[in-house]
C-alpha cells in the first residue's frame, strides 16, 4: 500500500484559516466565468487533509452549482489587520448538508471576524448582517487541498506552500 502523502496545511495553517479571516470561495461557471462568494466558517479535518467551508445556499448558489458540475474550487482565507493571505485550491470538492455544530460555528465565526474589524471601523452589527446566513440555508464544502499559495503582499506572493505545485 503506498504512502499518504503530506497534507499540504501545517498546523499553524489549519489553525489560521479556521480563525477570524476574510474567507472567500470560488468555483467556475459556464464558459470559464468565475463564480464567487463569502464563506461564513471554515473546518480542517484532524489529519489536515480535508478543508469544509460554511457558505449560504442562496448566497453561494453560483459557486456551489460549480462544485457540482466539476468540483474544482478555490478558497482564499486573509486576515484584514496584517494582510497575511492564504490561497487553497482543490479538485475533488463536494457540497454537503451542514453537521451538527456548523450553525454554532458560522456564529462565532461571525463574531470573531466582527471583533477583528471593528478597530477598522467597521460596526459589528453591520459585519453580522454582512455575513447573516439563516441555519437552514447553511451548506458546506468539502474539499482535499491540493494545492496551496502564500498570497501575502509581498515578495513571496504566489509561491506555493508545502507539496504544492
Amino acid at each position: 500500500m503506498p504512502d499518504m502523502p503530506l497534507p499540504l496545511l501545517d498546523a499553524a495553517s489549519s489553525v489560521f484559516i479556521a480563525g477570524p479571516v476574510s474567507m472567500n470561495v470560488a468555483a467556475s461557471r459556464p464558459g470559464g466565468f468565475p463564480a464567487l462568494s463569502r464563506a461564513v466558517g471554515c473546518r480542517v479535518s484532524s489529519d489536515r487533509r480535508h478543508v469544509t467551508v460554511l457558505v449560504g445556499a442562496a448566497m453561494a448558489a453560483e459557486v456551489i452549482e460549480g462544485v457540482r458540475r466539476n468540483a474544482a474550487f478555490a478558497a482564499v482565507f486573509s486576515d484584514p489587520p496584517s494582510h497575511r493571505t492564504l490561497q487553497l485550491k482543490g479538485k475533488d470538492a463536494i457540497v454537503l448538508p451542514a453537521e451538527a455544530g456548523d450553525a454554532a460555528l458560522a456564529d462565532a465565526y461571525r463574531a470573531g471576524f466582527a471583533a477583528v474589524l471593528e478597530p477598522m471601523g467597521f460596526p459589528p452589527a453591520i459585519i453580522h448582517a454582512f455575513l447573516a446566513v439563516p441555519a437552514d440555508d447553511l451548506v458546506t464544502v468539502r474539499f482535499t487541498p491540493s494545492s496551496v499559495f502564500q498570497q501575502t503582499p509581498g515578495p513571496h506572493a504566489g509561491e506555493p506552500l508545502g507539496g504544492s505545485a
